[in-house]
C-alpha cells in the first residue's frame, strides 16, 4: 500500500498507482543531439541536462530525448496531485508554468525524481539530521554516521551540528581515558560523504559548530591546508554576544554543553584574536562559513514551534535552509529575468501582475510536490521493509525515514526561491549594488514573500493549515510582523484560517539551474562576461572530455562561455555577436563598457554594497540566502572582516566569501587561466 493525503493533510491508504514510463528509448547520442537543439547549441547546458536530469534507468536507457519530455512528465506528476484538491491546475497549466524553464523551475530533486519510477529516491533537496541532547556516545555519532548515508543514497544533501560533542581532551568512560574532540569525527562524517555515489555525483554535507564550543577553534583550522574534511562545507555559528565582544576587544566564554546552565568544560578566549583567525582562514581558504545564529533563531518561523521539535540546529549543504532535526526541503526557482517585459531597451519594465500570479503558482506547486514527496518516503519505506536483511540492521533506516515523514506533514516546509537577479536588473538598465538596484530587488523580494504567504493562507482555505499551525505562537515573530505590517489584511486572513506551510522562501545556489534557464545564478551578479566554466565530469560520464583535475581528484571538463544575456543585449544593441567573439581584450572591453553588465560583475561589484543587498532581501527571506561574496586575488583580510560585519549588522544570516584563487572554482577567468598557463 501507498499513501494518499486527504483535504485535511492527513495520510490516508490508497492502491499504489503507476506512472506510465514512455517506452521509447534513446542513445546517448540521439538525447544529446535533441537537448543541443532545445538549448539552441549550449552543449555545456545540454550535458548538464542530460547526464543530471534526463530519465533514465540503472541500465542506462535513456526515456528522454529534450527538457520538454522531463516538463511533461513533472507535469502530468503534478496535475494528478492538484486533482486532490478544489479548484485544481490541469496539466497544461502546470506545463505552460515550467516549460523552457522560462518561469519557475523546480531544482534538483523534484526535477530528477518527479514521475520517476526508475529510481526510489527522495524529492527533497536538503535535510538535517540529529540526535536528542548531548548524545555524543560512539553510539550517536554512528547513527548520525549511519543517517547521513542513508539520505544522501537518496539523493538528499544532508546537513548536522557538532556542538554536542565533546571538545578534545576531556574524560571519558573507555580505554582512551580522554576525548579526541570534533575534529576526527568531521573526517569521519566527509569521508562518508565521499564514498556515497548519488548518480556518480559525491554527496553534500554542511557541518556545523557553535562559537561557544571549546573545539571551536581546531574546528576553524580542520580544512586549511585543503587536505582535510574534503567532503564537506564548513560553518561556524556565531552569536551576538561573540560578534560584540570580537568587534570590542572582550574576552568570550565557551563552555560544554553549549547551553548548560551547569557546564562541563569552561574556557575564557580572545575574542578578537579568534575572529582574526576566521577571517585569515576564509580569505585564504574561502571556508570556514559564517552562520549569524542568533538572527536565524530570531527571525526563523518554525523556531516558534521549538516546542513542537521544530528547533532549528543547522543547515543544508548551501547554509539557505536552516533547518530542524529530520525536516527537509524541497527547492523551485523563479526565473526573475522573464519578468521583464522589452529587455535592454528604453522600454524595459518588470512585470509585476504576471510575477504575482506565478508566485501564486509557484507556492501551490510546491505544496503539491510535499504529497509527491510523501509517495516517495512510502516507497523507501517499502523497500526497506522489503529487504531481506534483519530488522535490526534496518532499524536506524526506517525510523529516520518515519521521523522525516513525520515532519514533513507536520510543516509541509517549502523552498520557493528565485535565480538570475543579475539578469533581471541588467535588463532592466539597473547596476548590480547601486542604490537604485537594491531598492528596486527589496520590492521584488517583497512583493515575493507577500504573494508567496498570500496563496499558502488561500490554500490553508482550501486544503487545510499544517497540522500544528498557532497564530498566537508566532505573534512576536520579526518577519510575520513584517507581513503583518505590509498587509494587515493578509495577516488577519492567516490568523483566521492559518496557513499551508510552516516555512516558505529561500534563495538557494542555482548552478545548473541557472546553466539551464541561461542566465545569471541566484541573487548573483553576473560571474564575468566571457570566461571559462567547468563541468564535474562523473565517473558513468560517457565521451566526457577531462581538461583539469583538482587537488581532490575530481574530475572537470571546460567550456569558454560568453554570458547569454550579454549576446541578448549585443543583439537589442545592433552588435553581431559572432564578430564580437572575434574582438580582442581590449575592444571587447570597451563593449562591455557601453552595456548594462559593466562594473557589474562578480568581482566588479562593490561588495559592502552586495552584502547590504543581500540583507535588504534577507527581510522578505523566511527561510535564508546562499550567496557568495566574490572578491580579487589582491583583497586583504582586513577588506574581509568587513564584509563580515557588514553582514552581521545588515542582517544577513550567513555569508560565505571566496577570494580568487584561494581555491579551485567551477568558474575561472580567462585571463587567470592563460596566466597560470604562462607560468606552469
Amino acid at each position: 500500500m501507498e499513501f494518499a493525503l486527504d483535504e485535511a493533510g492527513k495520510p490516508v491508504a490508497h492502491q499504489a498507482t503507476t506512472t506510465e514510463q514512455p517506452r521509447k528509448t534513446y542513445s546517448y547520442e540521439e538525447a544529446l543531439a535533441q537537448a543541443k537543439a532545445y538549448f539552441k547549441g549550449d552543449e555545456l547546458a545540454a550535458n548538464v541536462w542530460l547526464t543530471k536530469y534526463a530519465l533514465k534507468d540503472s541500465q542506462g536507457n535513456i526515456y528522454e530525448a529534450s527538457p520538454d519530455d522531463m516538463h511533461r512528465r513533472m507535469a502530468r506528476e503534478i496535475a494528478r496531485i492538484e486533482a486532490r484538491y478544489p479548484q485544481p491546475m490541469s496539466e497544461d497549466e502546470v506545463y505552460a508554468l515550467i516549460k523552457d524553464f522560462r518561469y519557475l523551475v523546480p531544482q534538483g530533486g523534484p526535477m530528477t525524481g518527479i514521475g520517476n519510477d526508475f529510481q526510489i529516491a527522495s524529492l527533497s533537496n536538503c535535510f538535517v539530521i540529529g540526535n536528542e541532547g548531548n548524545s555524543d556516545s560512539y553510539g550517536g555519532i554512528m547513527k548520525t554516521d549511519q543517517e547521513q548515508v542513508q539520505l544522501m543514497k537518496r539523493r538528499g544533501g544532508v546537513g548536522h551540528d557538532l556542538s554536542h560533542i565533546r571538545p578534545k581532551g576531556s574524560p571519558v568512560m573507555n580505554s582512551a581515558l580522554t576525548s579526541t574532540g570534533v575534529v576526527p569525527f568531521m573526517e569521519r562524517f566527509s569521508n562518508s560523504t565521499r564514498e556515497v555515489a548519488q548518480d556518480g555525483r559525491r554527496g553534500a554535507l554542511m557541518l556545523s559548530i557553535s562559537i561557544k564550543h571549546p573545539d571551536a577553534e581546531h574546528f576553524i583550522d580542520a580544512k586549511l591546508d585543503g587536505t582535510k574534511v574534503t567532503g564537506a562545507n564548513v560553518s561556524v555559528r556565531i552569536d551576538d554576544e561573540f560578534m560584540e565582544a570580537a568587534t570590542h576587544g572582550r574576552t568570550y566564554v565557551q563552555q560544554w554543553p553549549i547551553d548548560s546552565p551547569n557546564p562541563r568544560v569552561k574556557k575564557e578566549v580572545d575574542a578578537a584574536a579568534l575572529w582574526k583567525k576566521i577571517i585569515h582562514n576564509a580569505w585564504q581558504s574561502a571556508e570556514p562559513g559564517i552562520l549569524f545564529w542568533d538572527t536565524i533563531i530570531r527571525e526563523s518561523v518554525p523556531d516558534c514551534y521549538a516546542d513542537e521539535g521544530f528547533t532549528t540546529t543547522s543547515t543544508n549543504p548551501c547554509g539557505e535552509i536552516p533547518l530542524c532535526p529530520y525536516d527537509s526541503c524541497r527547492l523551485l526557482a523563479i526565473n526573475l529575468y522573464s519578468y521583464v517585459d522589452k529587455p535592454f531597451t528604453p522600454e524595459a519594465s518588470f512585470n509585476f501582475t504576471r510575477f504575482k500570479d506565478h508566485v501564486r503558482a509557484a507556492q501551490r506547486i510546491m505544496d503539491d510536490i510535499i504529497d509527491l514527496e510523501v509517495e516517495k518516503i512510502d516507497r523507501i519505506l517499502e523497500k526497506i521493509q522489503a529487504d531481506p536483511e534483519p530488522d535490526e540492521i534496518k532499524e536506524v533506516e526506517v525510523r529516520l525515514w518515519q521521523n522525516i515523514r513525520k515532519k514533513t506533514l507536520q510543516g509541509r516546509r517549502t523552498g520557493v526561491g528565485i535565480t538570475a537577479e543579475g539578469d533581471m536588473l541588467a535588463a532592466l538598465g539597473l547596476r548590480y549594488g547601486s542604490d537604485e538596484s537594491i531598492d528596486f530587488s527589496e520590492k521584488v523580494h517583497k512583493t515575493l514573500a507577500i504573494e508567496a504567504y498570500r496563496s499558502s493562507v488561500e490554500m490553508a482555505k482550501l486544503r487545510g493549515p499544517f497540522p500544528i499551525f498557532n497564530a498566537d505562537k508566532e505573534k512576536n515573530n520579526p518577519f510575520i510582523n513584517r507581513l503583518k505590517e505590509a498587509d494587515p489584511e493578509l495577516y488577519r486572513e492567516m490568523v483566521a484560517h492559518g496557513r499551508r506551510n510552516i516555512s516558505l522562501l529561500t534563495i538557494a545556489p542555482t548552478g545548473t539551474t541557472s546553466l539551464m534557464t541561461q542566465t545569471s545564478s541566484g541573487i548573483e551578479p553576473v560571474f564575468m562576461v566571457a570566461y571559462k566554466r567547468r563541468r564535474k565530469v562523473n565517473p558513468n560520464d560517457k565521451d566526457a572530455r577531462v581538461d583539469l583535475v583538482d587537488e581532490v581528484g575530481d574530475h572537470w571538463e571546460e567550456y569558454s562561455v560568453f554570458h547569454h544575456k550579454f549576446n541578448t543585449w549585443l543583439q537589442a544593441n545592433g552588435y553581431d555577436p559572432q564578430q564580437v567573439e572575434q574582438m580582442d581584450d581590449e575592444a571587447l572591453n570597451e563593449l562591455i563598457a557601453k552595456s548594462p553588465y559593466y562594473k557589474a560583475t562578480a568581482n566588479d561589484v562593490d561588495w559592502v554594497k552586495k552584502v547590504e543587498l543581500q540583507g535588504r532581501i534577507q527581510k522578505w527571506v523566511d527561510h535564508s540566502i546562499s550567496v557568495t561574496v566574490n572578491i580579487p586575488e589582491s583583497t586583504s583580510e582586513e577588506m574581509v572582516a568587513r564584509i563580515y560585519e557588514t553582514g552581521w549588522r545588515s542582517g544577513c544570516k550567513g555569508i560565505t566569501v571566496y577570494r580568487d584563487g584561494s581555491r579551485s572554482g567551477v568558474l575561472v577567468a580567462k585571463d587567470k587561466k592563460k596566466e597560470k598557463e604562462e607560468t606552469a
